[in-house]
């Protein structure tokens, strides 16, 4: 699990925000996003575990004010474990005009 995202990336889009209540059931269950898709999963409020499934397994708790970076092509979920609120950016390589 990287600890940072890469440089040299532009933000594009993003999720609403969720929590606990309205999170979409498929975020709770293995994806990932496209090739070259990065992912930043922001915890507004609460804590949440980021889980790569691996293997290895790995887990991060991100709580209030962190964040958890999602690389391309990465099959990953969230965990939820009570009141949550959270949002994830999207990110590419910036086009070379």
């Amino acid at each position: 699990m990287r600890d940072a995202m890469p440089d040299g990336l532009i933000k594009y889009g993003g999720t609403p925000e969720f929590n606990e209540k309205t999170v979409p059931a498929k975020l709770t269950l293995a994806h990932d996003t496209k090739p070259g898709v990065w992912g930043k999963l922001i915890v507004k409020d609460g804590a949440l575990d980021y889980v790569v499934p691996g293997p290895p397994k790995e887990t991060r708790r991100l709580a209030s004010g962190a964040f958890g970076v999602i690389e391309p092509a990465v099959k990953h979920y969230v965990s939820l474990n009570g009141a949550v609120t959270f949002r994830v950016d999207f990110y590419r390589a910036a086009r070379s005009e």
